[in-house]
């Protein structure tokens, strides 16, 4: 089985790059007149405030840890996934075609149509650029970026057009999706019992990944595919499978964006979610467990630079620099770690050489004391 083993290096590695990373931001702050106390304080309290600003950012929490998740799924068989917001859209319009559809059906039926819709039509839109790499080898990372664009402009044309209605940039007859909406968790807040489907998504995509045999056969098959077609494992399957895990995912979070928050299909439905998703799963190393993990720090961050904007006036692009900054520093720790190894090996072999000449030089003066030579020489004679 494929078990995750905890990397001690990368962690110590991952906390420098944050306190780096909010040093940073604080000298920014700093340079824009403001106090960097006065700055995360804000953070702190337009996160940790009351009960329903924290229930806002773990609902974002949610929201990062699934299309992180999505995000790594398919990078650990070796497909970079930039689609994920197309797929998105394209989940978020099947599920709530669900409601519209079937307004007048009980919610423990349409809840779970309106999950396995978006799921469906995610994953298959995922899978062709997943069959366009697999058979004719074009680049997944070409064909995601412009059928995000696809997804996204087909989306905008059936709300502004066909399917226009009097409130401008809300699909039509979507207003039947609200008598759907999920429960609150926390009143006044966008944590709702989504937030269970969510669990339940993130723990399998973490088993999966991390127990299974398949989850093995996908990391193989990322890591060295020529390897893995050596050995017999169908690569192919696992790319293309792969992708549309990953597709699916990001429907499920149309569905919730829309039955969850919303409660109707916009055109504005995300802002940008996947690719917030994108950089965490780059940042834990599209490690399942570290995502899950760190979902909830990233998330604060996001919702603590909006309240920090709000409340003092301070550019909340701080929290994107500070993303920026912690990307970087991770994706140069293999060249850090290289360059401070080599300085502390030259280092190590100076003082050894030196430790080995004082300890000559005293061996040689010890028998000088002791007459050695002298007995030597009579030994001779």
């Amino acid at each position: 089985m494929n078990k995750f083993k905890i990397d001690y290096s990368y962690i110590l590695s991952l906390f420098i790059s944050i306190v780096v990373a909010l040093f940073i931001g604080a000298l920014l702050i700093m340079v824009t007149g403001h106090s960097p106390g006065e700055g995360y304080g804000a953070m702190i309290e337009g996160v940790f405030g009351n009960s329903r600003v924290f229930g806002n950012t773990v609902a974002k929490s949610m929201n990062l840890c699934l299309t992180a998740l999505a995000m790594a799924v398919a990078a650990k068989a070796g497909m970079f996934n930039v689609g994920g917001e197309g797929q998105l859209y394209l989940g978020g319009l099947a599920a709530t075609m669900v409601g519209v559809l079937m307004s007048s059906a009980s919610p423990t039926i349409v809840i779970p149509l309106a999950i396995i819709a978006g799921a469906i039509v995610g994953g298959a839109f995922a899978w062709i650029p997943a069959w366009l790499r697999v058979k004719f080898n074009v680049s997944e990372v070409i064909t995601t970026i412009m059928l995000n664009s696809a997804a996204i402009f087909f989306c905008k044309y059936l709300i502004n057009g066909p399917l226009k209605s009097t409130e401008k940039g809300v699909l039509a007859a979507t207003e039947n999706v609200f008598v759907f909406k999920l429960a609150k968790l926390i009143p006044a807040s966008n944590l709702t019992t989504a937030l269970f489907y969510s669990a339940v998504i993130a723990l399998l995509v973490w088993y999966v990944m991390g127990k299974t045999t398949l989850g093995l056969e996908m990391k193989v098959t990322g890591e060295n595919p020529k390897f893995s077609e050596f050995v017999g494992l169908k690569k192919d399957k696992l790319m293309i499978w792969s992708m549309i895990a990953s597709g699916a995912i990001c429907g499920v979070v149309g569905m919730m964006e829309v039955y969850g928050i919303q409660g109707r299909f916009t055109e504005n439905i995300s802002n940008e979610f996947y690719f917030d998703g994108m950089l965490l799963a780059m940042i834990m190393n599209y490690n399942p467990f570290g995502i899950i993990a760190m979902s909830f720090f990233f998330g604060t961050l996001k919702i603590g630079a909006y309240a920090m904007e709000l409340s003092t006036g301070i550019s909340g692009e701080i929290s994107q620099i500070i993303f920026a900054v912690i990307i970087f520093l991770m994706a140069a720790q293999g060249g850090f770690k290289q360059f401070f190894g080599d300085a502390f090996g030259k280092f190590k072999a100076k003082r050894y050489k030196a430790e080995e000449t004082d300890s000559r030089f005293s061996m040689e003066e010890l028998s000088d004391d002791m007459g050695l030579d002298d007995l030597g020489s009579k030994g001779e004679e």
